[in-house]
């Protein structure tokens, strides 16, 4: 029954979707454009408001328990395990004033409308996972300029997504190279649960009535780890001790 439920659920909920992108793609090119990259971070900040109201039409309720006060003048690298694309409009609406940008594959840099966009112009780096010689100069620019900008750099070192929630281990180069260049920031860890149970029917229908659920651990000092290894490693252990499958 409750998948039955799902398949007009999902339609009405991808009927919303696609308009949310298509109606906020042309606005992004003008706030942009016309006004610059204060105007498209309102912009955006307000298309990922909507993308989540979206999925409310799935029965989906979110929670983001962030206790910590998280200063606004320090460059944050904020490490979470990833779970499925629902993951990332959470991070950015509730994490909005930290201005959050991500290291994305370069195949999402064109024909999503809004996303696309937002990934080219936003501040976020795109990638060829496949090319080393192109990643690897990238993420270190991508670094340096999280380190002048006093921005958030987003990373899944998990590098896919968990499709059964299950954590996979960590890929660290990426995060090695991030914490190399962003001396003065803070790691902030998140654990994510549930998001992978929005495709546990695959892409259509889509799961119904979840709880998504976002925890943000305790903020970590770069410059206070001198072994960068061990500091990896108790930022993985303290997002995958807290992920419940």
């Amino acid at each position: 029954m409750r998948k039955l439920l799902a398949y007009p659920l999902t339609v009405l909920y991808l009927i919303c979707f696609g308009i949310t992108l298509i109606v906020f793609h042309p606005i992004q090119w003008v706030a942009n454009n016309v006004f610059g990259y204060q105007a498209l971070k309102i912009t955006v900040d307000w298309l990922q408001f909507f993308l989540i109201r979206c999925l409310n039409v799935l029965g989906t309720r979110f929670t983001f328990d962030n206790p910590y006060d998280i200063p606004m003048d320090t460059p944050l690298i904020i490490v979470a395990n990833h779970q499925s694309m629902y993951d990332i409009s959470p991070i950015m609406w509730y994490m909005r004033k930290h201005h959050p940008k991500f290291i994305s594959k370069k195949e999402l840099g064109k024909g999503i409308p809004s996303v696309s966009y937002n990934l080219r112009h936003g501040g976020s780096v795109l990638i060829d996972r496949k090319n080393p010689r192109q990643a690897l100069p990238a993420i270190m620019k991508f670094g340096e300029y999280i380190e002048k900008s006093k921005h958030a750099a987003v990373i899944f070192p998990e590098g896919t997504r968990s499709k059964t929630g299950v954590p996979k281990p960590f890929q660290t180069k990426g995060l090695e190279i991030m914490i190399k260049k962003v001396p003065s920031g803070i790691i902030v860890p998140i654990s994510i649960n549930n998001s992978w149970k929005m495709l546990r029917y695959g892409k259509f229908p889509m799961g119904i009535g979840n709880h998504l659920k976002f925890t943000v651990h305790q903020p970590i000092k770069i410059a206070t780890f001198v072994d960068k290894e061990e500091l990896i490693k108790a930022v993985e252990r303290t997002i995958s001790s807290n992920i419940h499958p």
